[in-house]
């Protein structure tokens, strides 16, 4: 399992966050923060695109397909549930995540067509197509 530690401070909205092994930055963009990081959307992009990267590598890997290179570009938006035809909601807002893939590589049409389909076995993915629940405890210092 994963731990994340973050802090934030007073530093506007600068906030570090420490893996056992690694500390980044999360950051608002100007004028509310000081953009020395990504912004915690980006984040969850990031998190979601990585995954969706590294199970393609092991898949094509796995397959012995000439895939060269996988580009990812992610969108986040959030749209009225009204206005969704395929969601189950139709009450408030919906929280849509645009993924586009660019394979590179000597593929055949059912190869990408293939890659396309485990795009969507991501880990990170599935978690966050699933219910998520998350459990709050105060410590006390």
């Amino acid at each position: 399992m994963a731990q994340v530690i973050v802090k934030t401070g007073t530093e506007k909205y600068k906030t570090i966050i420490k893996t056992v092994n690694h500390e980044l930055i999360a950051d608002e963009p100007r004028p509310m923060g000081t953009d020395l990081g990504p912004n915690p959307y980006e984040f969850l992009l990031m998190a979601v695109g990585s995954c969706v990267g590294m199970t393609l590598r092991m898949y094509a890997d796995r397959k012995g397909w000439d895939l060269q290179d996988i580009e990812i570009e992610l969108d986040q938006k959030r749209v009225h549930a009204k206005d969704c035809e395929d969601c189950e909601s139709d009450t408030g807002y919906i929280h849509v995540i645009e993924k586009k893939l660019t394979f590179e590589g000597e593929l055949t049409d059912e190869q990408r067509t293939r890659l396309l389909e485990i795009s969507n076995k991501c880990p990170v993915q599935k978690t966050l197509m699933n219910e998520i629940k998350v459990e709050t405890l105060l410590v006390t210092a």
